[in-house]
């Protein structure tokens, strides 16, 4: 797929590596429908695409909402005319651990803490994805979606709820692209590791110091480099089923 002229929508595309995606991609031509609940975020990433000379719209969307996804879709095909690519990035965490014991008395991972995560990094991945397949068959428009795991797929310490969503996103692309292939559409992934966004900076230089030593290129990636990968699976139309590890050669 050339992504000029291309119609991609990428949830949570306000603020980090969605907003990142979005004006990596929007230099090289695409338009842009950028999903968040953050309406002056939604509006400096419009704004910032725009800057490139490339049609761009904010929509304010829950994404763990069936209803809202269901009417955010059919009002991106009727604005832009079609739908070509989606990047399903929309993601929280609430970090926790299963159980721990204090002064004696177990406290457990909270239902609340666990489904909210599953809400938002797993459900609305579905969501999201079965209502721009069903829109992409409907236009005909033969399309591409990327799916944004993490490096914590593979199990890391207090994230059940993390981990267990970027595993079954994963998953979930293998299945799809099997499923959807007939259809022209290609699924793929990404699992970064430790990304340089606002919210890892935001740690303490020491904990950050820390964290970089871990990672055999001792630096955080740079949302750029998740971008350019998000663009790689776009323009390869023989890249489907597959996630793409861009972790700096980090194990969990």
């Amino acid at each position: 797929m050339q992504l000029k002229d291309k119609v991609i929508i990428i949830t949570g595309g306000g603020q980090g590596l969605g907003r990142a995606m979005a004006e990596y991609l929007s230099c090289r031509g695409a338009k842009l429908a950028l999903i968040d609940l953050n309406p002056e975020k939604l509006e400096l990433a419009v704004n910032a695409c725009q800057a490139n000379g490339v049609e761009a719209r904010a929509y304010i969307c829950n994404v763990a909402d069936e209803a809202q996804v269901e009417r955010m879709v059919q009002q991106v095909a009727a604005d832009f005319g079609a739908i070509h690519g989606l990047i399903n990035n929309a993601g929280i965490l609430r970090d926790g651990l299963l159980l721990k014991v204090k002064d004696g008395e177990i406290q457990k991972l909270p239902l609340a803490q666990w489904q909210a995560v599953i809400d938002v990094n797993l459900t609305g991945v579905f969501l999201c994805s079965r209502e721009v397949a069903a829109k992409m068959i409907e236009l005909k428009c033969a399309g591409t979606i990327v799916n944004i795991s993490s490096v914590s797929r593979a199990g890391n310490m207090g994230q059940s709820n993390y981990s267990a969503a970027k595993a079954a996103v994963a998953s979930l692309t293998v299945v799809w692209a099997k499923e959807l292939a007939r259809y022209g559409i290609r699924v793929g992934a990404i699992a970064p590791g430790f990304i340089a966004t606002d919210m890892v900076a935001s740690m303490k230089p020491e904990a950050l110091e820390k964290l970089a030593s871990g990672i055999p290129t001792k630096r955080l990636g740079e949302p750029e480099e998740i971008a350019s990968a998000a663009a790689f699976i776009f323009e390869n139309d023989y890249f489907t089923g597959r996630v793409i590890e861009v972790d700096g050669g980090i194990r969990l």
